[in-house]
């Protein structure tokens, strides 16, 4: 069992930053590639990036691809996300994830999610 606990949401202007916090406890946290998502109102839960168990490789999605950078830090069993020129449709409820061994951008393949997070980027 993982448990994830998401941090950092909030309220930002167009064009700002946030970073997000993903505390794991649980199994062995550099077991697992870990994966952030996000779900706005009356859409699919989607895929925003991923890192490796090591932390050195990364992989975006192509809207946040420049503009996001997911790191890790398995001393501290904690995965980042930081986001800058926010864009109002980054808007959604952010969830980390964990569970595969590689990679990975689809949903169902991961086992474990955070409570999620609320970023809201105001125009």
């Amino acid at each position: 069992q993982v448990q994830l606990e998401e941090s950092g949401g909030g309220l930002v202007q167009a064009g700002g930053s946030l970073r997000l916090s993903c505390a794991a406890s649980g199994r062995t946290f550099s077991s697992t590639a870990m994966g952030w998502f996000r779900q706005a109102p009356g859409k699919e839960r989607e895929f925003v990036a991923a890192v490796s168990r090591s932390g050195d490789n990364t992989y975006y999605a192509d809207s946040v691809k420049g503009r996001f950078t997911i790191s890790r830090d398995n001393a501290k069993n904690t995965v980042y996300l930081q986001m800058a020129s926010l864009k109002p449709e980054d808007t959604a409820v952010y969830y980390c994830a964990a569970g595969p061994r590689y990679m990975l951008t689809i949903r169902t393949q991961y086992d474990y999610w955070g409570q999620g997070t609320q970023v809201t980027v105001s125009s």
